[in-house]
């Protein structure tokens, strides 16, 4: 790209979709001297105050290294942090069979990862973005056509309050579609996508509990449903415990459990914990979210990347999807800056080839092994009954397998690149 082109170009990186990854992805860049569009559909009050929306997000410790050197860790609530210390599964009723026990000790940390609701996160992400040197963010932005050209990528888009047909176009050298699992911007930029529908719904909820919850979660596989307990920051009023429940159901279950009274529902839950945290009250609303996981057919294109769940979104289950979006943020983030600092196209084929091989060797096996185990343990015939308890038996009396279950729930090993470009 001529001295030319760049003088033309509106920014080097334009980003479609507001979201975590987006966000987190023009604050890096900008700390790294480029110069990043966002443009996101929704409103600038919006995205400063997010609603809660049920989800807990479960953070490894390189996603919670990344987030620091951006210092959107540092505009978290105290209240909001909780620590995971330890883990257990179950296979069938709670207490019928010994569970898994992984916890972090042995790995030089003191645990397993930290839990934060969604929206504190993306609360963070915006208010990280918006005092990053050289972020633009567009909101209320309708994004209209995604393209690229030989020399440029190329958005269309309405302005907020804009009368139709009184669109505007950005032009930058790369394009990142950061726009959910179900991504219009890559659809228009022609990359395809396989999608996994379960056929099941999540529904999460925020719990008191009679009981203290010790820092531990719970994954509980039952043959009908599968709970998960996810221990919280105990009542900033009056230091109740407080837990995430996640039930997972065929879609006319969740329905009925969604039709319950609020009482009920949350009877049913510890019944199905077993009561280990006493009398359970629901707190606030009931979110229900439809199960489909999307793995991109390829993370870039020419002049064009994909990123978070646009690029691979995964089934919660194994509480990987938010921090692969962190690893693409650092792999892209360093892939870009690199590129600058060696005065290259950052639009480049081979650029961009760098960050898609590091990203998929990363994500594959991690996506492919989640789906997996998605599969066995939501098969309530009596062979995957059979072979799921055999493959908790083994990690049970294999410790160097429950290592290497630890290490994939810590993010130590594999490790991917936390570090930041120059001037991260």
């Amino acid at each position: 790209m001529t001295r030319q082109d760049l003088s033309s170009l509106d920014c080097d990186v334009l980003i479609v979709g507001g979201g975590p990854a987006g966000l987190s992805l023009a604050a890096s860049l900008g700390q790294a001297g480029l110069t990043a569009t966002v443009l996101e559909l929704q409103s600038a009050e919006q995205l400063a105050q997010p609603a809660a929306d049920g989800r807990e997000i479960a953070l490894t410790h390189p996603s919670v290294a990344l987030l620091q050197r951006l210092g959107s860790w540092q505009r978290l609530d105290a209240h909001d942090i909780g620590l995971l210390r330890a883990a257990q599964v179950h296979d069938g009723p709670v207490g019928g069979a010994q569970p898994l026990h992984l916890h972090a000790g042995g790995t030089g940390v003191e645990q397993l990862g930290w839990i934060v609701p969604n929206h504190a996160l993306r609360r963070s992400a915006w208010e990280v973005a918006s005092t990053s040197p050289g972020v633009r963010l567009l909101t209320g932005a309708r994004v209209l056509q995604v393209g690229v050209q030989a020399g440029h990528a190329e958005v269309q888009y309405l302005p907020a309050g804009a009368p139709e047909g009184a669109s505007q176009r950005l032009r930058a050298a790369l394009v990142v579609a950061a726009d959910s699992r179900f991504s219009s911007a890559r659809r228009q930029l022609g990359i395809g996508a396989a999608m996994t529908d379960f056929g099941r719904t999540v529904i999460v909820c925020r719990m008191r509990c009679e009981h203290p919850h010790d820092q531990v979660a719970h994954e509980c596989f039952g043959y009908e449903r599968t709970l998960a307990i996810l221990p919280l920051p105990d009542d900033v009023v009056d230091g109740a415990p407080l837990c995430s429940a996640v039930v997972t159901a065929d879609s006319a279950q969740a329905q009925a459990l969604l039709a319950l009274p609020a009482q009920e529902f949350a009877e049913r839950v510890a019944e199905q914990f077993g009561h280990r945290l006493g009398a359970m009250q629901l707190l606030g609303e009931r979110h229900a979210y439809p199960l489909v996981a999307v793995y991109a057919h390829r993370f870039t294109g020419p002049r064009c990347a994909l990123l978070g769940d646009a690029a691979v979104g995964m089934h919660p289950v194994t509480a990987h999807g938010y921090n692969l979006g962190l690893a693409g943020v650092a792999s892209l983030s360093a892939a870009l800056a690199d590129a600058r600092a060696r005065g290259l196209d950052i639009g480049a084929p081979d650029v961009l080839q760098r960050y898609a091989r590091a990203h998929h060797l990363h994500a594959w096996p991690i996506f492919q092994g989640t789906n997996a185990i998605v599969r066995l343990y939501t098969d309530t015939r009596r062979l995957p009954r059979l072979a799921r308890r055999a493959v908790l038996g083994a990690a049970l009396r294999l410790p160097p397998l429950q290592a290497a279950i630890v290490s994939q729930l810590t993010g130590r090993a594999p490790a991917w690149p936390v570090r930041l470009p120059a001037g991260g």
